[in-house]
């Protein structure tokens, strides 16, 4: 028998900024916020990991994965 240890899920708070179900701005923001976390602090820094947990509860595989390419390209269109 094989036992697997699995991890609580939990998904990213509350965020008056975002009151709406459309969570796209929340996930982008999220990413960015994550982004900049680890350019100011390096990143091992664990303050920036509760952002990695958010942005990878909101966001859809497929975005982050097209703007990890975008990053390691230099072309994301966002604010970092």
């Amino acid at each position: 028998m094989i036992l697997l240890q699995v991890d609580e899920l939990k998904t990213a708070p509350y965020d008056y900024r975002f009151p709406t179900t459309n969570q796209t701005r929340y996930c982008y923001t999220r990413y960015i916020e994550y982004h900049r976390c680890i350019r100011a602090k390096g990143k091992d820094a664990p303050e920036c990991e509760k952002f990695a947990r958010y942005y990878r509860s909101l966001c859809p595989s497929e975005w982050i994965e097209r703007w990890n390419e975008q990053l390691e390209n230099g072309t994301f269109p966002g604010p970092l």
